[in-house]
């Protein structure tokens, strides 16, 4: 009976985990600009690889197996945000065309000019204040 009820359980961790994922390869698809396809691939992917691992440690149910998808599902937590940032970056300074529903903030300017030579390189901190 408990193994009957531990297969339901997986089977709904894997079927919702797979449910995820494919909203975020609709969200890939269908998303009007980069920084929102990113997003949808970020966030219900990373969701949809950990009830997918967490439904496969459920099924196997072996300390070695449970270890090695946990580090699976941790390192999907903390590389996907990471990946996701650099994109948007990329994506960002390289003045890719936003959908016009994305607000972007005023001072997003800065952000693109890169330092040149005449500037410090330290940061407003570390330069002394003007007098």
């Amino acid at each position: 009976m408990i193994g009957l009820m531990l297969d339901v359980v997986a089977g709904s961790l894997i079927l919702l985990g797979g449910a995820f994922c494919l909203v975020a390869a609709a969200g890939v698809v269908r998303m009007p600009d980069v920084f929102v396809r990113m997003h949808a691939s970020t966030k219900a992917g990373t969701l949809g690889v950990g009830l997918i691992g967490l439904g496969a440690c459920v099924h196997v149910a072996e300390t070695g197996f449970v270890a090695k998808a946990l580090l699976i599902i941790a390192f999907m937590i903390l590389t996907a945000p990471v990946g996701a940032h650099l994109l948007g970056r990329a994506a960002f300074r390289s003045r890719t065309k936003v959908w016009g529903g994305t607000e972007l903030d005023p001072q997003v300017e800065e952000f693109r000019q890169p330092l040149d030579s005449s500037q410090s390189t330290q940061s407003p901190a570390q330069q002394d204040p003007q007098p």
